[in-house]
C-alpha cells in the first residue's frame, strides 16, 4: 500500500491503453494528423496474441497503447467522458485541426462546453475524443 503520493517517482512513465478496431486507421489519425511517433508496433500476427501500435511524443514521459486481438476483439466503448486532453498553451492550429480530420478525425462539439470554450475536439477513428486545449498546465 502507498502510504503518500509523494511514494510515486513525478517522472514516472505513463501508458494508457486502449482497444482499437482498425490500427493502421489509429496510426493515420495520431501519427499522420497528431504528430505523434511510433514508439513501437507489432509487425506480424502472432496467435494469442495482442496486436499493438504505441505511440506518444518524441522523448516524452506518456504513450498511447492502442491494441487489437482479433481472435477476440474488443469494441472500443468511449463515453462523452473519455477525454484525451492536450494543453498547447494557444489557440489550436486550424492547420492541425484540418489535419486530423484529413486522417480520419471528426471534429465534435464538446459535451462539455468548457470544452468548446478553450479548445477543439476531434473524434478518433474509434469514436474516443482529443481535446486540443488553448490553456497550459502547470
Amino acid at each position: 500500500m502507498i502510504d503518500s503520493i509523494d511514494s510515486i517517482d513525478p517522472q514516472a512513465h505513463i501508458r494508457i491503453a486502449r482497444p482499437s478496431l482498425d490500427l493502421a486507421a489509429a496510426e493515420r489519425f495520431y501519427v499522420d494528423g497528431l504528430g505523434l511517433d511510433v514508439q513501437w508496433r507489432t509487425t506480424e500476427r502472432v496467435s494469442g496474441e495482442h496486436d499493438l501500435l504505441m505511440v506518444g511524443p518524441r522523448g516524452g514521459g506518456w504513450h498511447f497503447e492502442l491494441t487489437r486481438d482479433p481472435e477476440n476483439p474488443v469494441a472500443p466503448a468511449p463515453t462523452v467522458e473519455d477525454l484525451f486532453v492536450v494543453y498547447l498553451g494557444q489557440a489550436p492550429d486550424e492547420a492541425l485541426v484540418a489535419r486530423l480530420v484529413e486522417h480520419g478525425g471528426t471534429r465534435t462539439p464538446a459535451h462539455n462546453p468548457y470544452w468548446d470554450q478553450y479548445g477543439v475536439t476531434v473524434t478518433d477513428p474509434d469514436g474516443y475524443q482529443l481535446v486540443l486545449c488553448s490553456r497550459a498546465w502547470g
